[in-house]
């Protein structure tokens, strides 16, 4: 039983050494392009071997998950469950990449890359200390620009790129601020020092200054309006880059919202700005992504929307919930991602189909009735996971499922069952639901009641406007077209960025080619 604390820890730090090992394998003289390929998958199954063990070991070897194991180095038990999860889309978006990139090059390169984002992630997981929690952070950002450029000749791709560093390099000074704000008041940078002082003091001043800097660079980090431009422009990388991005990495800054949460909690001005940021961004980024066509521009309109929605969970309090959130939507979007060609096909199979407006009674009856079986999972099971006011905003979430199409000529017994399988289907997502909650994540909600009502109405807003769009499309046709343009918030970014901090994003050839056709036009 002694060597359950040393396997513990070895087993906890491998992942990290196997991919600062990947770094390096495909750049060695005389590895071939295949053997690189083979040895990062190799790595990388290792890496996820060891990352689950850990997980495992935790309680065995009576690890405290606050304790540090290494100066500057904790175990966070969100960050065991994030570190197995993260390792396994690594592997398959590696497996993935091997067939995708065939025949590209750089592809050595590439492998770098990537195993430089799961090796920052990882360290960042494991940050116990404000200067390796910005290290890492920064780390993950800079590994990922490689990949972002994996395509150096397309100048949307450049732009992006720049616009993604420019917002990483805010945030750095904003997470200094931070840490010489906290660093200042606690005579520590370590996190845990920090959390004791919180829990014996409480917060001055200066950590709730410090507490909004943090939440400030989270937002920049996870690509909140109005900085969310370079997430939807990077749409010019290779597919699985994508994938990484929006289910490995733009949704770091959840993890480190949950994993500050003592910080947020003695902060009122810090939860509000993220309620703000949050509620803003899932409203409006989800009125944009109705009206998009593009399957990639689109799911990364929805990421844009979870994030906010993530952040916004953070904000109210509900931290549990948040780290489901980051979990399911890492799944979901790796699948969609790595899934998007058969995408075109579900369209064009969609398109055989006589698409029919929702009738004006099931979008009256569908938030009633989906707000009613919610409560009623709820009171069977006797279940108080969350407050009553994220029951309604649930409810109105799951309110489509219960849509029945105008003039579809089904008698009252179809009618009736249609009704009982959407109710089936949202009780059944409660449920579901009530049991994940009950996983051992490390986190517990303190819901804030004032700022849930305001998200609510929020919600309230955003499926309002989703029933209208759906009765009155011709009435709400140009907030549809401010909608579809993204309320030209990023081309107000965009300008500002390009006039303050210029920079060469076209490549020299594109440049060459439009004074040509500049010239024959003036011809």
């Amino acid at each position: 039983m002694e060597l359950l604390p040393q396997v513990f820890i070895f087993c906890l730090l491998s992942p990290l050494a196997l991919m600062v090992l990947g770094i390096v394998l495909p750049l060695l003289p005389g590895v071939s392009r295949v053997r690189a390929w083979r040895g990062f998958l190799a790595l990388s199954a290792a890496a996820l071997l060891a990352a689950a063990c850990a997980l495992g070991l935790r309680g065995v070897a009576n690890a405290n998950p606050a304790a540090s194991l290494l100066p500057w180095l904790a175990a966070p038990l969100l960050g065991g469950w994030l570190a197995v999860l993260v390792q396994l889309l690594g592997t398959l978006i590696g497996a993935f990449s091997f067939r995708y990139l065939q025949g590209e090059p750089g592809q050595q390169r590439y492998l770098a890359a990537l195993a430089g984002v799961l090796a920052a992630v990882h360290l960042l997981l494991l940050a116990d200390h404000w200067i390796v929690l910005i290290f890492a952070w920064a780390m993950v950002g800079m590994a990922l620009q490689h990949l972002l450029c994996f395509y150096p000749n397309r100048p949307f791709a450049q732009l992006a790129a720049f616009k993604k560093r420019l917002a990483d390099r805010l945030a750095d000074v904003l997470l200094l601020s931070a840490a010489a704000l906290a660093w200042g008041v606690v005579g520590s940078g370590s996190l845990s020092d920090l959390w004791a002082h919180l829990a014996r003091e409480g917060a001055s001043t200066a950590l709730q200054l410090s507490a909004v800097c943090l939440v400030l660079a989270v937002v920049l980090r996870t690509a909140l309006l109005p900085v969310h431009g370079w997430l939807i422009q990077v749409m010019e990388a290779p597919t699985p880059v994508s994938a990484l991005l929006h289910a490995g990495v733009v949704n770091l800054g959840g993890y480190v919202l949950i994993r500050c949460s003592p910080l947020l909690e003695h902060a009122a001005a810090a939860r509000w700005l993220l309620v703000a940021f949050g509620l803003g961004t899932a409203v409006l980024a989800g009125m944009v992504m109705l009206t998009r066509i593009s399957i990639k521009v689109r799911l990364a309109w929805s990421t844009a929307a979870q994030m906010g929605f993530m952040v916004l969970e953070c904000g109210l309090g509900l931290y549990t919930l948040a780290a489901l959130h980051l979990i399911g939507h890492s799944l979901y979007k790796a699948h969609t991602f790595l899934s998007a060609s058969a995408a075109v096909q579900d369209t064009r199979i969609q398109a055989l189909y006589e698409m029919r407006s929702p009738a004006a009674l099931s979008l009256a009856l569908a938030p009633v009735l989906a707000a009613a079986s919610v409560f009623a999972v709820l009171a069977v099971f006797h279940d108080n996971a969350w407050p009553w006011w994220w029951s309604v905003v649930l409810a109105l979430a799951w309110a489509p499922l219960l849509w029945l199409p105008q003039g579809n000529g089904q008698t009252l017994r179809q009618t009736a069952l249609h009704y009982l399988a959407g109710v089936s289907m949202v009780a059944g997502l409660t449920a579901v639901a009530m049991l994940a909650h009950e996983l051992p994540l490390g986190t517990a909600n303190r819901p804030d009641t004032a700022a849930g009502l305001v998200a609510l109405l929020g919600m309230v807003c955003l499926h309002g406007w989703l029933v209208a769009v759906q009765r009155r499309p011709a009435a709400l046709a140009r907030s549809r077209r401010w909608s579809y343009a993204g309320l030209y918030l990023d081309e107000s970014y965009t300008r500002l960025a390009l006039r303050l901090w210029p920079t060469r994003w076209a490549p020299a050839s594109h440049d060459a080619h439009r004074a040509a056709a500049t010239a024959g036009a003036e011809a």
